[in-house]
Formats: C-alpha cells, structure tokens, sequence
C-alpha cells in the first residue's frame, strides 16, 4: 500500500490545503488521474495521482492545510487489496459448501470477475438504500467504461454488481444522447454551460475530460471576443474590486509574500548576470500579416506568439539557459517546458508552463496559451503545470514597457523578457529606414552559463525570427 503525498507545487510552495477531493474511497485511479484540487499561497491547481490501484483511505480532510510530503490518501497497488477482508459467514446445513477458489492453480492465479463478487456477496450485504456489493475488478470496469454503478441493478449474490450486469447496461446504453465522460468532467461543463456533445474527447476511449471541457470554454469564449493585438497574458489584468472580502485581501497579501521570498532567495543565491538586445521583427511581422490576411479574425496570429516559439527552439539550442540548478549541480532538460508569466485579477503573477512549446506549431501554442491563462486566473492550473517550468518569460510590452529585467525563478537558471514592439530607426547596408523591433533581455546564472552563451541565445532568437515560416 502507498501513501498519496502533498507534492511540491513550486520552489516556493511550503504547504497546501486541501480545497476538494476528486475520488472517494473505492475508486480506480491510474497514473495522471486528477485526484485533488490544492490551494497554494499563488494559485488553486488540480493535483494527479503518481500511482496506479484504488483509493483505500483519504487522510486529510477538505479545508485542511498541511505540509508539503504530508500523506494524503493510501493507495493500494491492485483492486483485489482493497476492501476490508471477507467475515466468515456459516453456511445452512441444507447448502452445499461451495468449491474452494483455490482447489484450481489456475483460478488461484487469476480469479474470474464472476467468481469473486458472489464471495464479496457473502460477506457484504447490500441494506435498503445502500449501493449493492460490488468487488473491485467489476468497479474498475464500470469506471473505465463509464459506467455509474448504483443505477445497476445486481443480479450477483445478495444484490451484488457483476462483470455481466456492467456490460449489459453499455450495451443497453443509448448510442446517442450520451458522452462518455468522467463525473468531474460533467460537472464543470454544467458549470461552464459546455454542451458535452459538441466537445471533441481525448480521454480513453473518446472519453470526455476536464482538459477537454476546459479547451472547449475557452475556445467558445476566443470566439466570441473581439480581435486584439496582444494574447491574453499581455492584457493588463483587471482591477480587484475596492470592496473586496478580508479573505481576497488576505489571499493577495499571503501571494506577495510568498513571491517576495522566493525572490529574495533567488537575489542572495543565484548570482545574475543581464544581457540585452533590439530584435528586429520586419520579416516576422510582415510573414505574420500575410498568414493573417487569410484567416478569420478569432484564429489570427500575435507577435507574441512569433517570439515566444523562437524562445523555446533556441533554448532547445542552447542548453544552458534551460534546466535546473540543485543539489550543487545544473541539471538540463531535454524538453522545454516555457513559463509564461500570468498576471492574475485579483493581483500577482504566477508563471505556469506550455509543455515541449519547442515541438508545437504557432497556433497550437497560441491556443495552449490561451488555454493556460484563462485556467491559471480561474485557479485551475495542474500540478505539472507550476512545478516543471524550465525557463521562463516575461512579456510586459502591452503596458508600454520597452525592457524588462527579470529575477530568476529557482531552481531554473534564466528568466527572458520582451518589451514593446515599436517602430525604430534601422540603419542596414548605409541606408537608414524604419522596422518594428523589440527590446530582448536574458537574465542568467552565473553558475551554469557566462556572457557569451546568454549572447549566442539571444543571437539565436534573433536569427530565427528572420525565418518566421519554419517556426
């Protein structure tokens, strides 16, 4: 049995509460399955399980906060060891004693689905108004199949659920009318007035999930908004109400000083160095506005989208600006996972991350982006999500910024900052004209790269926006 622990969300992270459990005892859960929503001090995230079996015990209660490696919840390995274990029942004197299971090598190796809910049947009986009896393996088909067991009626043993009885209510199941998806997932499309049908599902078996719904909210919500210039996390984020409750004021308050320590260790710990140049985005930008001419309005591309690619390939390029520097050591990251620096309505910034943003094309960054920000100021990031960053950026350019100097995020090892893009003088070949540009600036670490890497990173973005069609 395995203990479900309070992970570590952020190098900033030093407890957590608990906000709502996702799963109940008895439930199957496999390796990636949201199991949690935990509030940090930066933002509220669904946290999955490391572990594949079945949910034996939760250990801490909603609302309850706790520090980070705490046990949460145990996990059995397997569905058969769950449960408590089978009291002997005595049988009438008029009934046969039924065959032992292990009288066959066979069957002592692998017990059928039909043999084990009528022993389960024995010892469990099903009360009025209780769920019927149902062992393990069967709950785990239902819940892989979508089934919702206490709708079934059992024709096992003492009212017990049975491998047939699932099957038979899938294959009862109407073909239209009816998505597969997880509870979790129907509720927050209750929530957000997402119309399962119409959503596209990734899940197993074309089931329908969170990520999904939440993908299908926000693309409805794109399409309904008026073009802008600038992605979502360029927007200048609205302003708290001056009313708010002591309990947002405190949360804004806890926030700033979670992300003020953190940046006061980053300042004594990590020695910086600062690197700045002009980009020049003529190619970008006129590639950019010929690819927009074609497309509608709700699916044109930003310049934003442009940089943020070329960021990710040439850290993918210069290894030294993208990992992680702990116990002593850097470690590099074959994948690039790109923080975004998001600034939150109700005040501070949390960074989350596009996962391998080197390998996605444009618009699908686009589209995850867009995706992240509106998760990320509704409190509904992943755990992965604000864990596994590897290098992050910071675009301040919609505010009027020219440059940003940013601190670095430990345990990562550099922080790149874009400001405005502006027209500027140019002087190429003795001739001197007008380009958009923007100012790039690298914040590094002195431990693990020196001026001439950050340069040949920041000399690496340049010369792929002067390519824009192979990003």
């Amino acid at each position: 049995m395995g203990d479900f622990l309070m992970p570590s969300l952020g190098a900033d992270m030093e407890h957590g509460k608990i906000v709502e459990w996702l799963v109940k005892p008895g439930d199957y859960v496999r390796r990636g399955d949201l199991v949690a929503v935990v509030d940090t001090d930066k933002t509220v995230m669904d946290v999955e399980s490391f572990q594949e079996g079945v949910v034996a015990e939760l250990l801490v209660d909603p609302g309850e906060t706790v520090p980070i490696g705490t046990p949460l919840a145990r996990i059995t390995p397997t569905p058969a060891e769950v449960g408590a274990p089978a009291q002997p029942v005595a049988p009438a004197p008029s009934v046969a004693p039924a065959p032992s299971v292990a009288a066959s090598p066979a069957a002592a190796a692998e017990p059928s689905v039909a043999a084990a809910a009528p022993v389960r049947a024995t010892a469990v009986q099903a009360s009025p108004g209780e769920a019927p009896p149902i062992a393990p393996p069967v709950r785990h088909l239902a819940h892989r199949l979508g089934v919702d067991t206490a709708r079934i009626h059992g024709t096992g043993k003492g009212g017990a659920v049975t491998r047939a009885d699932v099957e038979h209510a899938v294959a009862a199941r109407p073909s239209a009318g009816r998505v597969r998806s997880s509870p979790r997932a129907r509720r927050l499309a209750a929530e957000l007035g997402v119309e399962l049908s119409g959503v596209s599902g990734t899940g197993p078996e074309g089931a329908v999930t969170v990520a999904d719904v939440q993908h299908a909210a926000g693309s409805r919500a794109e399409a309904g908004a008026p073009a802008g210039s600038a992605p979502p996390q360029e927007q200048e984020p609205e302003a708290p109400p001056p009313g708010k409750s002591p309990d947002a004021r405190e949360r804004v308050a806890s926030l700033r000083r979670a992300v003020g320590a953190l940046m006061s260790r980053s300042k004594k710990t990590i020695p910086h160095y600062y690197l700045s140049t002009t980009l020049d985005l003529r190619a970008a930008v006129e590639w950019m506005q010929s690819v927009n001419a074609q497309r509608p309005v709700a699916s044109r591309l930003v310049p934003s989208a442009l940089l943020l690619k070329a960021a990710a390939l040439a850290a993918k390029d210069v290894p030294e600006v993208n990992g992680f520097y702990d116990d002593g050591g850097f470690r590099p990251s074959a994948s690039v996972h790109l923080g975004v620096a998001v600034a939150l309505r109700q005040g501070g910034i949390v960074a989350p991350a596009i996962h391998d943003a080197d390998t996605l094309a444009v618009d699908m960054l686009m589209e995850q982006l867009r995706d992240l920000v509106s998760r990320a100021r509704a409190g509904r990031l992943q755990r992965a999500e604000m864990a596994d960053p590897t290098i992050t950026v910071t675009n301040l350019g919609d505010l009027g910024v020219e440059s940003v100097f940013g601190v670095i995020y430990p345990p990562q090892v550099a922080m790149l900052g874009f400001g405005r893009v502006t027209e500027q003088p140019w002087a190429q070949n003795g001739l001197l004209g007008v380009r958009p540009a923007v100012t790039a600036t690298l914040s590094a670490d002195h431990r693990v790269s020196d001026g001439l890497r950050g340069g040949r990173y920041l000399t690496r973005i340049d010369e792929l926006l002067q390519k824009p069609e192979e990003l």
